[in-house]
């Protein structure tokens, strides 16, 4: 089932940036498995962290210096010890594990997603 239609307009406020991951570790406070991730939006966000649930497809090494995309202007969230502050996006496959968005080339990092 599909959401519900929306105007361009609200589409227009759910900020979407590109990312390069430069630091990813293992969360084992987390209550799934999960890696704290620290990811870099340029200079006119900054280096935000975030909680992703995305073990089964990836480790920290595979992840350092990854584009990734995510929602920058959610407010923060307390998971376990970490406060998250942007929403990495990923796709279920198959099993429902996530797999990252990404860009098949390389993108500005901060750059909005349109």
């Amino acid at each position: 089932m599909t959401a519900p239609v929306i105007r361009f307009d609200d589409f227009q406020k759910v900020d979407i940036r590109i990312g390069r991951v430069v630091k990813a570790e293992p969360f084992p406070e987390a209550r799934k498995p999960a890696f704290k991730l620290q990811i870099d939006f340029g200079p006119e966000i900054g280096v935000k962290k975030s909680s992703a649930q995305i073990t089964r497809h990836y480790t920290p090494d595979q992840l350092d210096g990854r584009l990734v995309a995510a929602v920058v202007n959610f407010p923060p969230r307390q998971i376990g010890p970490v406060m998250s502050e942007v929403l990495t996006l990923g796709f279920p496959d198959a099993d429902g594990e996530v797999v990252l968005v990404g860009v098949d080339r390389d993108a500005v990092v901060g750059g909005r997603l349109f």
